[in-house]
């Protein structure tokens, strides 16, 4: 049996959404599996020459999980991801690994998750704990991830040109979660309100909107004090009224391009010739399992 699964990239928070707004990009992960080759496992991209190859990676440990659960064995198999995400970056590498783990583990074991996004995302949620990353790669597009459990995706605009600006440093969730205060002023949390209600009108309806909506008061400040770096290159982008926001828990950066204004750089944002600039299409569809 070969099976392969293309997980997409997630910006997560999207400003004043914490822990709620996700946005598929199409930048993908793809992992194929194969049960008649011999047992291995072996990574090209990013992360390549990091990753372990030994199945104790994020997409084994959820393979294992995920049979563990049902009480059954996975065949041995060979085991080939190419990484397009750059891995520790805020761009949802860790729910990408997820996703693919669940769904290569109900592919082989015929278990039916990975037909069904909401199967996938809730279990995806419950194990890796990002449910706005987790919306987003199983849904594609520009999802709502509720406390509750509930997810809702909308379709974004067709205007949205996303610009992403990865530092070359790297966070974790973990670490970036420990600057961040367990309360806010009510003052904020209105704030946060206001400008997400008005972010979903600016992602899905009229991007213009964005410069405004991209407002936050509960996460990036906090976040953004620990990287100096990448905190200059957010004020200069917004004194250029480039709409700008810290994808996920960071270090990345997400910004929009206009067509009526110059390509973005990192030489016109003041950012460090050591980072990188991708320009991924919104991607409106979440992971995709093939099966041969």
């Amino acid at each position: 049996m070969r099976v392969t699964v293309r997980v997409p990239a997630t910006a997560a928070n999207l400003g004043p959404g914490f822990d709620t707004f996700g946005l598929a990009l199409d930048l993908c992960n793809e992992v194929t599996v194969d049960t008649t080759g011999p047992a291995s496992s072996r990574w090209e991209g990013e992360g390549a020459d990091e990753l372990p190859v030994d199945g104790s990676d994020l997409i084994g440990r959820v393979m294992g999980a995920v049979a563990g659960r049902m009480s059954l064995p996975i065949a041995p198999h060979r085991r080939i991801a190419r990484n397009a995400i750059p891995l520790a970056r805020g761009l949802g590498s860790s729910s990408a690994a997820t996703v693919a783990g669940i769904c290569l583990a109900s592919a082989l074991l015929d278990l039916g998750i990975h037909d069904d996004p909401h199967s996938v995302f809730a279990l995806a949620s419950e194990i890796e704990g990002h449910a706005d990353n987790a919306a987003a790669a199983a849904f594609g597009g520009f999802t709502i991830a509720l406390p509750e459990g509930g997810v809702r995706r909308l379709e974004p605009h067709a205007a949205l040109r996303p610009v992403v600006f990865v530092p070359d440093l790297r966070t974790t969730t973990a670490e970036a979660r420990v600057s961040l205060s367990e309360t806010v002023p009510r003052t904020d949390a209105v704030a946060n309100v206001a400008h997400a209600a008005l972010a979903v009108e600016a992602f899905t309806r009229d991007p213009s909107l964005l410069p405004v909506a991209l407002v936050d008061r509960l996460h990036e400040d906090a976040r953004l004090s620990a990287v100096p770096d990448v905190a200059a290159v957010v004020r200069e982008l917004r004194r250029s009224h480039v709409p700008v926001c810290v994808s996920g828990s960071g270090p990345s950066l997400l910004a929009f391009e206009r067509d009526d204004r110059e390509p973005l750089s990192l030489e016109a944002a003041n950012a460090p010739e050591s980072w990188r600039i991708l320009r991924p299409e919104v991607r409106a569809r979440g992971y995709e399992v093939d099966l041969a």
